[in-house]
């Protein structure tokens, strides 16, 4: 049984995610102790719990240790299985968080897989899910698997009630990824949204980006307006936000985001949205850096060498390349720039269906 020290680096739920969906993808059992040691509450959270439980339905786990507060889990994978998956984290906790957990053993899943999600899709300190589509699931099908997720519903903080379909097509290898330099801009898209609130702040937060955008000379953008009526909004809680992504002519994307909040002007939320992926954009890298370490267990399982160019060397992509160390034995090398950039590389073990 592998065992990994969940206090490692920054001692949050990195470890954890990765841990599961690595120890799923590759059957081994495995151990995780002083599980979010480095949070004012350690140990685990409903969402974390979510995502322990649906990853081990994929592979028939036995799980030991999975109630709210434990610091201490097992995880024995028995059997893949495929076909269609049921989770509901309970609370607003996040989806894209619990799809970290189980998107890496699902992509090599014998069959076609599908989980009929329930929690938040737009909260803070995660990807919102306009983002795992126009960003992670585009750049992952370069490497070969189709993700797409369906937000049926959207779910806030604190109400939750978000409603997430993802579809995932495996493949039996995955292809490294060879991404350096972002290149030249070609155009900016996004996604601005509101629910049980007024639709013109969906309106002001796109106005307020385009805007932002515009006084640094960047022309063709165009970002979705999603807004919904009154009597008709089926959403649990009001909210709002905007996700945008930048695409340049050599086939890279950047995202960025920024979520309304109770005293936060629309216009901030669009400002700060455009301000996050002009720095992005000006990093010069073809990799942001929230997408950076989602990437890495992907990168530990390809067949060959991912070569990725970051905006910023995070702590949670440092703690998934330990944590890839651990489960896989990668090789890895990262090259931090002065500047704060930095360009990472990972030698995949090359798991297949086969294996």
């Amino acid at each position: 049984m592998i065992e990994i020290d969940g206090s490692h680096g920054e001692g949050g739920g990195q470890i954890l995610r990765t841990s599961i969906s690595l120890a799923a993808l590759t059957m081994n059992s495995i151990r995780i102790t002083s599980i979010r040691a480095g949070r004012p509450k350690p140990g685990l959270k409903k969402q974390h719990l979510a995502g322990i439980k649906l990853a081990g339905k994929l592979v028939n786990a036995e799980i030991k240790g999975a109630q709210v507060g434990s610091k201490e889990v097992e995880f024995v994978p028995k059997k893949r299985t495929h076909g269609q998956f049921t989770q509901d984290v309970g609370t607003a906790g996040s989806l894209s968080l619990l799809l970290q957990a189980v998107l890496p053993p699902a992509v090599l899943s014998p069959n076609p897989v599908q989980f009929n999600l329930k929690g938040g899709t737009d909260v803070a300190w995660s990807p919102p899910m306009d983002y795992m589509n126009h960003v992670f699931a585009w750049v992952l099908e370069k490497m070969g698997p189709r993700t797409h997720f369906d937000v049926e519903q959207r779910g806030h903080y604190p109400r939750g009630g978000g409603e997430v379909i993802a579809t995932i097509e495996p493949v039996e290898h995955i292809k490294p990824l060879d991404m350096i330099e972002f290149g030249e801009l070609k155009h900016i898209r996004g996604i601005s949204h509101c629910v049980r609130l007024p639709n013109h702040v969906a309106k002001r937060q796109a106005k307020a980006a385009k805007e932002t955008l515009e006084k640094q000379g960047i022309e063709n953008i165009d970002i979705e307006i999603e807004t919904y009526s009154k009597k008709k909004d089926p959403h649990l809680g009001a909210g709002s936000g905007i996700v945008l992504w930048a695409e340049s002519r050599d086939g890279c994307r950047l995202g960025a985001d920024s979520l309304g909040k109770r005293g936060k002007r629309a216009e901030r939320v669009g400002e700060e949205a455009a301000q996050r992926l002009l720095e992005e954009i000006l990093a010069g890298m073809a990799v942001d850096m929230h997408l950076a370490d989602m990437l890495v267990p992907y990168f530990a399982i390809a067949e060959g060498t991912s070569r990725i160019g970051v905006s910023e060397i995070s702590s949670h992509l440092k703690t998934n390349i330990w944590v890839a160390e651990q489960i896989l034995g990668v090789e890895n090398k990262i090259e931090t720039k002065p500047d704060g950039t930095g360009v990472i590389s990972i030698k995949g073990v090359g798991i297949t269906l086969l294996d």
